[in-house]
């Protein structure tokens, strides 16, 4: 029944107009890309709400006493941990496991203090010290100390959140063109361009947004731009490793996750509490948390600690050379099975009839303008004769349309698509075995 109803579908879908049948098989993208966008940012950013902010406080009898009544009065809004000591309070805040620290002595007298990391998420701090502000707003008030300010040169703290999503966008974007149009290439070149495409990217994105921008101070150069390497590389390893699983379809799998769910899930938009708890839940597991506690880190001193990026980088880029090396074999065998047994995708079939339309109209416009499509000389001097020139020519023809592909779409040898150059090299391959 889905055989009979797919063969019918290619054979109406064939007879569209081959510019068509190219657009049409593409269409997929944006539909694609305005549901993510819906679910992911829409559903995560359209309505914040502030929700078990998590706040360390020390442990003393006055501060039991303020933090039930705050229960009471603002059930569900914080989750408060209590710490034996000042100083393991705060170390928390500049690790990120805590938005604020609330210190009340013992006795409840005096100003009670509450610390906050405005470097590590500049909406959290805002928002926690205008709810301790407004909660302690008779008496003395609250002390506010900001244990890691913003620079002005990154007021809003948005800096590290575009560069970790640059560091993102160009680790998935080389890996994709290589997945996309690199179909023979082997491991050890795939993984040179990966490298080379990491080098390359992460200095330029750190020379623009360092010392031309100014983003940050260019004694973090080195360390910014060799994070920035390895990030991209392990992005790059993983997508080039699923690349071989789906195939021109790689585009997909990668925005979702590496931009449409790894940022609302990474907590440098908005912080984890004031999202869905899909995205909190995802947060340890996106790359976007861990580059954006790596680049607070070296930048400001806050975030998570180094060990904790570099064991999700490590993961990523080990998951892509696992199913790197299992996915080549995969797909080859999958693309053995249909070429030896005739079969053909849709794709290649729109590509050889663009190809060949391509062909009949670029002789049409010759012709217009006087011009032999064969010999490329004037018609009246082209008649009647035949030389070297033509068979070139016919040869040529015959390549174009027998490579049936738009090497701006998905590359390859000479003038053929990835998986027509290596169709033929298969089809090659068997009938040398035969003869």
């Amino acid at each position: 029944m889905l055989s009979s109803a797919t063969g019918w579908w290619r054979k109406h879908y064939s007879k569209l107009p081959p510019a068509v049948q190219m657009i049409g098989l593409q269409l997929w993208m944006p539909l694609f890309f305005i549901t993510a966008f819906c679910l992911c940012y829409v559903v995560a950013f359209h309505a914040p709400k502030v929700h078990d902010v998590p706040v360390a406080v020390v442990n003393t009898p006055a501060a039991s006493v303020v933090t039930q009544k705050i229960e009471a009065g603002a059930p569900d809004t914080f989750a408060f941990s209590y710490f034996a000591d000042r100083s393991a309070a705060v170390e928390s805040v500049r690790d990120g496991d805590n938005a604020a620290a609330l210190v009340i002595s013992a006795d409840g007298q005096g100003q009670p203090e509450l610390f906050v990391a405005g470097a590590h998420q500049f909406q959290a701090s805002s928002i926690v010290k205008t709810s301790f502000q407004q909660i302690f707003a008779t008496g003395e008030g609250v002390k506010i100390t900001d244990i890691a300010p913003l620079p002005k040169s990154d007021s809003f703290g948005q800096g590290a959140m575009y560069m970790m999503m640059s560091w993102c966008i160009a680790g998935y974007m080389v890996a994709m063109f290589i997945g996309m149009m690199g179909a023979p290439l082997g491991h050890w070149t795939r993984v040179s361009i990966l490298a080379g495409g990491a080098i390359v990217l992460a200095v330029v994105s750190n020379v623009i947004v360092g010392p031309i921008v100014g983003v940050y101070p260019a004694e973090h150069f080195l360390q910014m731009t060799g994070l920035a390497m390895l990030w991209i590389f392990a992005i790059g390893l993983f997508v080039n490793g699923i690349s071989y699983f789906f195939g021109r379809f790689i585009t997909g799998p990668a925005l979702l996750m590496f931009v449409f769910v790894s940022i609302p899930a990474s907590g440098a938009a908005f912080p984890a509490w004031m999202v869905p708890s899909f995205f909190k839940h995802l947060q340890p597991f996106v790359v976007g948390h861990g580059i954006t506690e790596m680049i607070k880190r070296i930048l400001y001193g806050v975030g998570e600690p180094y060990w904790q990026g570099f064991l999700l980088m490590g993961a990523y880029a080990v998951l892509g050379v696992l199913t790197m090396l299992v996915g080549k074999r995969w797909r080859e065998s999958k693309e053995v099975d249909r070429i030896l047994s005739g079969q053909s995708t849709m794709m290649i079939a729109a590509q050889r009839a663009m190809m060949a339309h391509g062909m009949e109209n670029r002789a049409t416009v010759l012709r217009r303008h006087g011009i032999d499509p064969e010999t490329g000389k004037p018609l009246h001097q082209a008649t009647g004769t035949a030389s070297a020139d033509t068979d070139d020519a016919e040869a040529y023809t015959e390549l174009e349309l027998t490579a049936g592909g738009d090497p701006l779409v998905n590359g390859g040898r000479s003038l053929g698509l990835g998986e027509i150059d290596r169709e033929h090299d298969i089809l090659q391959a068997d009938r040398t075995g035969q003869e």
